[in-house]
């Protein structure tokens, strides 16, 4: 049997080394190519510049203030879904965006805030002056937020409701109050969702292109924005895929700094 379970890693191991290591290694070799396909090491002093390292700076600035906004609106929000009744229906409805293609979610976003939109119609109705949204970096960041803020939700919420109830009952008995409960054990043991939670919305946010592109007007330049305008503009691939060794070093750098614990503080309990 533990013969027959090797063989059954094999498509896995398959799709990892077609998908993952071979793309990787191809990025890589191509980082040290120039556009007459020479050997160089050119690109990675031309992103060494001041103009590259400002918009990579750029790009963790906006991320992380997508990311921070999105922990402060859903980690109470799953503090609340944690205590709700019909907490599955709840849950629903905060899923059900990811199942929306995100192009469709980004052209209803122009609907709503270009200068024609539901916005400015609003204000308009109020008597009120109506304001440019679109093509602007508070745009990117609203539509970024509403995009990524169910995947730092579900993480958050799935490590409150694994919560024992008799953990929380218990503090209580013991003279805890509401605050020092959640203080001393509800923060600590879903700090692994919000580490989940982190991940999922920052790493992503790091490579945004097409919103870039059709919220913020190309007002906003980040690293996902860089790489699509070297493979598909300049046809630079050799820039473009050192951009993307950068952005795979910056990713695996923030996995490491939010690493899980889980696995080890169950195997000491």
């Amino acid at each position: 049997m533990s013969q027959a379970k090797k063989y059954f890693l094999i498509p896995y191991l398959l799709w990892i080394v077609l998908f993952i290591i071979t793309p990787l290694v191809m990025i890589f070799y191509t980082s040290f190519k120039d556009l007459d396909n020479h050997f160089t090491l050119e690109n990675y002093k031309n992103f060494l510049s001041p103009a590259y390292l400002e918009m990579t700076l750029s790009s963790f600035i906006y991320a992380l203030i997508i990311t921070v906004i999105c922990l402060i609106v859903a980690y109470p929000v799953a503090l609340a879904l944690r205590g709700a009744k019909n907490k599955q229906f709840w849950l629903l409805l905060i899923i059900l965006p990811t199942w929306i293609n995100l192009l469709l979610k980004t052209y209803a976003f122009i609907g709503i805030l270009s200068q024609e939109g539901t916005i400015n119609d609003l204000l308009s109705a109020l008597h009120l002056p109506t304001t440019q949204l679109l093509f602007t970096d508070i745009a990117f960041v609203i539509v970024s937020v509403y995009i990524y803020i169910p995947f730092m939700i579900l993480p958050i919420f799935n490590s409150m409701d694994e919560i024992p109830e008799n953990l929380l009952q218990a503090s209580r008995d013991l003279g805890a109050d509401q605050w020092t409960t959640f203080k001393k054990i509800v923060m600590p043991l879903s700090w692994e969702g919000v580490k989940t939670g982190i991940q999922v919305t920052f790493i992503p946010t790091l490579s945004l292109f097409m919103i870039t592109r059709l919220i913020a007007g190309n007002k906003v330049v980040n690293l996902g924005t860089a790489i699509e305008e070297q493979f598909l503009v300049t046809q630079n691939y050799g820039m473009g895929s050192t951009i993307a060794v950068f952005l795979i070093l910056a990713m695996a750098l923030v996995m490491i700094i939010t690493k899980s614990n889980a696995k080890e503080r169950r195997d000491e309990r």
